[in-house]
């Protein structure tokens, strides 16, 4: 306090966010599906290789999932992750606005994955756009549909990419195109993001 002047008042706290729409419906939907299966928490757990405090957490809406985490819950249930953020949302349109274009972002694992052409009523093939920021580096352990069909268009930066054991590396302009089987791994190289385009076409 300088020249008797009174000490400023501390900020009011600041009202929690509020949840987001989309990973609350998110949450709902994990839940219905192990319902629909019959599945108890622990059936699912051993699946999964995910512990049963942490699925319990992620279906109650108190945790978010990371790409891998997701990745796993969507071969357990025989969907790819586009199908099952597709599921929380409306129906999309025909014509995908560039605003309507639902954007997933798993801040721990630096990885933002853009919907670019959601899962569509009558059309197989779906379009995403992924950037892996600088240091992000992603392992899945198996695709959610064995045998998908997976086309990427590096369109910035340098990524390296393993697929079946086969490693890749990928800079602008480069397509790497494969069905998988079995595990996969995302690494972002360098210290710019490397953003792609990915098709997803099930066998």
């Amino acid at each position: 306090m300088r020249n008797g002047e009174e000490p400023a008042d501390d900020p009011p706290p600041q009202p929690p966010a509020p949840p987001d729409p989309v990973e609350t419906r998110l949450a709902t939907r994990l839940a219905q599906l192990r319902t629909e299966r019959g599945w108890s928490l622990e059936e699912l757990s051993a699946r999964t290789a995910v512990s049963r405090s942490t699925l319990s957490r992620l279906e109650r809406g108190q945790i978010s999932p990371t790409a891998a985490l997701l990745n796993r819950l969507c071969a357990a249930y025989e969907r790819t992750m586009s199908r099952l953020l597709a599921e929380v949302e409306s129906e999309p349109p025909q014509l995908v606005s560039a605003d309507q274009q639902s954007i997933w972002r798993d801040d721990a694992s630096k990885f933002t994955r853009r919907s670019v052409s959601p899962p569509h009523p009558g059309l197989r093939a779906e379009l995403v756009e992924g950037t892996l920021h600088p240091g992000a580096d992603i392992s899945y352990r198996q695709p959610p549909i064995p045998g998908l069909e997976q086309h990427i268009w590096m369109l910035q930066g340098t990524a390296e990419i393993t697929a079946d054991g086969h490693t890749y590396e990928l800079r602008t302009g480069d397509c790497l195109r494969f069905r998988l089987w079995g595990p996969s791994r995302f690494r972002c190289l360098g210290s710019e993001p490397a953003r792609y385009a990915l098709v997803v076409v099930p066998p």
